[in-house]
């Protein structure tokens, strides 16, 4: 029965009470306007007051009147006992002593208040209304359940029984998902009648292998090395060869193909093989069309990773020690010009307004010989690079052939030159 989605304690907390309620909840479904304050007011006594008052909040909180009106928590009977002025709750005890006045009280809330019973057109509604959400969102049956009960008492419709509901969301529920995996399996079909087959061997060991086809293109890379990019390389090109990234499952809910997918991708390949059409052909190509992205974005990381690690950290490395071994060279040139800059300042102040570029050059020679300072001015242009030839030097350093003749980034493919 397809009730069984449902446990024990939900079946039988269907349409009722589940214990007191929040304030929020008595504010919203059991505060009495005007209106509803008129209408209780020709009732006669207290008893009668509060039950109508009680009938009319349970119906619009729970979607359904209850055989026994008064099986109600506390604190609903002592929120409406305020509002109407009776100072002893306990008086509605006496309610139900006359069971043809409480029908006749909830005849008048369902007429008064617009409340209807699921007949065929509203039936027709509800389904339309799980259908969508079933197609859309993929959600399990017992979520379904949860919003075909909020939809009825959004719509003031009377809840039916469980085992009514229940039937009608698991067959509605079935019917989006037959209906989904057969579109899925209509446009593999559209692209390649023989594409199914080409999915379904995937199932099957490949040759030489313990392990299926679909195993061996799930393996992503398990180490940074340039063969095991070159791995990853081949294993896109295998999934790309499948042909399923030309299947258009554009008109298909994105969130139902990613669970297509992720279930492809996590079950066993004996699993996916007792699955029956078209749910195994759906399955398969949504799969498929992930596992493609999988693998390019494996593939795309591992490669950054090498980039980072083989190439750009050991070549900025080797860079920096190049610059290191210079810096003593670049100290003494500095040191030199400093002297010299020191000594022009100087020459700047004393000379005022007028300054002779003979006379300069004479204090700045007493410092060191002219050809010392232009030979230093040029060491320091050469070891001080802007960030241009910074980054030229790294790239240099990329390029150098180590010892045995490899380049640097040939060898990280896997290559050699």
């Amino acid at each position: 029965m397809p009730v069984e989605f449902l446990s024990d304690e939900q079946a039988v907390a269907f349409g009722r009470f589940a214990g007191e309620l929040s304030q929020p909840d008595l504010d919203r479904f059991f505060y009495l306007d005007h209106a509803d304050r008129d209408l209780i007011a020709v009732r006669r006594g207290d008893p009668n007051r509060l039950g109508f008052a009680i009938q009319l909040g349970t119906v619009r909180f729970l979607g359904t009147f209850l055989v026994d009106p008064l099986e109600v928590p506390k604190g609903v009977v002592e929120y409406l006992a305020s509002q109407l002025e009776i100072a002893g709750p306990f008086v509605v005890t006496k309610y139900t002593q006359r069971l043809p006045t409480v029908h006749e009280h909830a005849r008048e809330i369902r007429a008064v208040y617009g409340f209807r019973d699921l007949d065929g057109p509203l039936t027709e509604e509800l389904t339309l209304f799980i259908y969508s959400r079933a197609w859309t969102h993929g959600e399990q049956a017992t979520v379904l359940f949860e919003h075909a009960a909020g939809w009825l008492r959004r719509e003031r419709v009377l809840l039916p029984g469980v085992s009514v509901l229940a039937r009608l969301v698991a067959g509605v529920r079935d019917q989006a998902t037959a209906d989904l995996h057969e579109a899925a399996a209509a446009a593999t079909d559209a692209v390649d009648p023989e594409l199914r087959a080409v999915l379904g061997n995937l199932l099957a060991p490949a040759p030489g292998e313990r392990a299926s086809r679909l195993e061996v293109l799930r393996a992503g890379p398990t180490r940074l090395s340039g063969p095991e990019l070159h791995k990853a390389l081949l294993r896109v090109a295998a999934v790309r060869r499948l042909g399923a990234g030309a299947v258009d499952l554009s008109g298909l809910p994105a969130a139902q193909v990613r669970t297509l997918a992720r279930y492809g991708i996590g079950a066993k390949a004996q699993t996916l093989r007792r699955l029956a059409e078209p749910r195994r052909t759906a399955t398969l190509v949504a799969m498929a069309a992930a596992l493609e992205a999988d693998a390019v974005d494996d593939a795309l990381d591992l490669f950054d990773l090498l980039m980072a690690t083989k190439v750009l950290r050991p070549s900025r490395r080797a860079a920096d020690a190049d610059r290191l071994m210079k810096m003593p060279e670049l100290e003494k040139a500095s040191r030199l010009l400093a002297r010299v800059g020191a000594r022009l300042l100087r020459v700047l102040e004393e000379s005022g307004e007028h300054l002779d570029p003979a006379a300069v050059w004479a204090a700045l020679e007493q410092v060191a010989a002219r050809d010392r300072i232009i030979d230093a001015v040029a060491k320091v242009d050469e070891l001080v690079p802007d960030d241009t030839r910074a980054d030229g030097a790294m790239r240099e350093q990329m390029g150098q052939v180590p010892d045995g003749g490899v380049a640097v980034v040939p060898s990280v493919c896997g290559f050699r030159r």
